[in-house]
């Protein structure tokens, strides 16, 4: 039998394991050993065609001159950028969604964080439509600044105590699109050799993706989609019901699934699907946008199945009818599992087009016609493979898990400020906070493993985890956002989880969840009246998987916060770049890249970050 991945899911692995003939990612690892030991390292280059050049003891550079340090700044820089552009392009839809939706006049459900947002912009009290257009507007305006232009809404988001370091540091961007321009400009043939510069505009970048790609995206898709609610959900591969038809969703555009998720509710969409003879649609959460969806609720969500690597799982089980993709973390292996379990795909964004799906292009102004497609296409294939596709879902999952947490709702929980929590902090109930957030992958002891890991040894350790990103999809599956997690925690941390009824681990739902972090942290660091540097608080991003999460890296170090990963990004070729990111920066911004590849080891060196601060801020 071909080898496959461990995963800290145990049934998900056995489900994996005993599918004859189906190939995922978790068979496909086994064949990319061993790993290329320059692209490890970062020191190779193919810009142009005197390469692909290797830095080397006896090539030290390549045939242009470019020197290690260069090399992987450069390569650093271009994969930064790529990240950035990812969460630059979400923003810019979630934007145009809600522009349309306030020029047409539709219902707009999170009006609170509409007059809260437009206030902190300084737009004028007014009509609620107009306003929201005119918040619309600003953003997208900012997005388009030329780069030598710099972005007003930073300015008037960012915490005060960050904002004065940035400016101090030359850090505030300018327009983020033409950042990410000027970016691959720079990294370009024969351009920059000047690895600090480079760094520094990976800060930027990561500030233009903090602020816009993450912070923006989650406050236009309140105002456009409603809150988070907090609220107990079952997750896992359970969530399929074969007596419905199941739409499996791939992505982090909740802005572009809003309309069709709320057209699959309608009295014509489940007259569609009884007549197709299931008892109505079904949506079935895979990867973030499953999570925002998790976050938010509404009649057709089944729940969350599971982060990026369980999505070839899930279509395997045969109880998917129907992928809607549009965006990333939607793998091309799905192709193959589609064909052999005939199962449709659509696209609404061509930026995630697969090859056997149908391009659905989304245009806000026409949800209603794009949900009745979507049904349409899902009901047609539902009649086609359900007699002759087999289904079976394994028992997977949890039956009770709690999600929905906010910046907003997180303060109300605490009675509408964050004194009880710093209250718990300063009396050693808790030690501190950390942050385990990103992805999921496959290399860091297997899938999720070193995410599960580290966050037991944290809960133990009496650390409450705030958790957004596919690690709260791998995490919620493993039971630590639902009860028996209590059981997990040490003695003092259970005696806080017992008495606010939560869980150890807090699920912020999707990586856009990581601006929410950052919220909740300004937010504790304003009421204590430090800056975001002295805090108790900790970040982990330990099974990092591409370029957005060194975007979401790169907001991290501007925060000034300390940032472990499992695995270095591809930076340990250069002697410079590792040590600026692993030392220097925190007499820059205040924080550092903390690389350690052991769980336990990890989970000391938090520890003893957490203390140290604690120490400092004499508690």
């Amino acid at each position: 039998m071909k080898q496959i991945c461990p995963s800290a899911d145990e049934i998900l692995f056995a489900f994996m394991r005993d599918q004859d003939g189906v190939e995922t990612a978790f068979h496909r690892l086994s064949a990319q050993e061993p790993k290329c030991g320059f692209g490890l390292q970062g020191v190779c280059c193919r810009l142009c065609t005197n390469g692909p050049c290797r830095i080397t003891p006896k090539s030290p550079r390549g045939v242009c001159g470019a020197d290690a340090d260069t090399m992987v700044a450069r390569n650093f820089l271009r994969a930064v950028a790529a990240g950035a552009a990812c969460y630059l392009h979400v923003v810019e839809n979630a934007a145009e969604s809600l522009r349309t939706a306030a020029e047409s006049g539709r219902p707009l459900k999170g009006t609170e964080v509409l007059a809260e947002l437009a206030a902190a912009l300084d737009i004028p009290e007014g009509d609620l439509h107009p306003r929201a257009a005119a918040v619309a507007g600003a953003v997208l305006n900012d997005l388009y600044l030329p780069r030598n232009r710099k972005m007003a809404m930073v300015e008037k988001l960012a915490y005060g105590p960050r904002l004065a370091r940035w400016r101090e540091l030359g850090l505030l961007p300018g327009g983020a699109k033409s950042e990410v321009f000027d970016a691959l400009v720079k990294t370009s043939t024969n351009l920059s050799s000047d690895p600090m510069d480079m760094l520094i505009h990976a800060l930027r970048l990561g500030i233009a993706t903090g602020i816009y790609g993450l912070e923006l995206t989650n406050l236009l898709n309140d105002i456009l989609l409603g809150e988070p609610q907090l609220s107990t959900r079952p997750v896992g591969f359970g969530v399929v019901d074969p007596d419905y038809i199941n739409i499996m969703v791939t992505g982090h555009q909740h802005a572009l699934l809003g309309p069709v998720q709320e057209g699959l509710g309608e009295p014509w969409a489940v007259e569609l699907a009884r007549e197709a003879g299931a008892k109505g649609f079904r949506i079935v959460g895979c990867t973030c946008v499953g999570q925002d969806i998790q976050s938010r609720g509404g009649e057709v969500f089944a729940g969350h199945a599971g982060n990026n690597f369980t999505s070839e799982a899930l279509l395997a089980t045969g109880g998917i009818d129907l992928v809607i993709s549009e965006f990333n973390c939607t793998l091309p292996g799905i192709e193959d599992i589609c064909r052999r379990y005939r199962v449709a795909q659509i696209c609404l964004d061509d930026v995630a087009k697969k090859q056997n799906a149908d391009y659905l292009p989304f245009n806000p102004a026409e949800g209603d016609s794009i949900a009745r497609q979507v049904a349409r296409a899902a009901a047609e294939n539902y009649r086609r493979r359900r007699d002759e596709v087999p289904v079976n879902v394994p028992g997977h999952g949890r039956s009770s898990s709690l999600a929905g947490f906010s910046e907003r709702n997180l303060r109300a929980f605490l009675g509408g400020h964050y004194q009880p929590l710093i209250d718990l902090i300063a009396s050693g109930q808790l030690k501190g906070l950390a942050a385990i957030v990103g992805c999921s992958n496959l290399t860091a002891g297997g899938h999720d493993v070193f995410t599960a890991g580290l966050t037991r040894e944290l809960i133990r350790r009496d650390i409450l985890v705030l958790s957004a990103g596919c690690t709260s999809g791998g995490l919620e599956n493993l039971g630590f956002m639902s009860p028996e997690a209590v059981e997990w925690a040490g003695e003092r941390l259970q005696k806080v989880c017992r008495e606010l009824n939560i869980p150890p681990v807090l699920n912020f739902g999707p990586c856009l969840g990581i601006g929410r972090l950052e919220m909740v942290a300004a937010g504790i660091a304003a009421a204590l009246q430090v800056d975001l540097p002295r805090l108790p608080l900790v970040l982990s991003a330990p099974q990092w998987l591409e370029e957005q999460a060194l975007a979401d890296g790169a907001f991290g170090l501007a925060l000034g916060l300390p940032l472990h990963l499992a695995q270095p990004p591809f930076i340990t070729g250069s002697g410079l770049v590792t040590r600026v990111l692993t030392e220097d920066m925190e007499k820059l911004t205040g924080g550092r890249v903390i690389v350690e590849g052991e769980i336990g080891a990890a989970a000391e060196k938090l520890e003893q970050v957490i203390q140290q601060r604690r120490s400092a801020l004499g508690i």
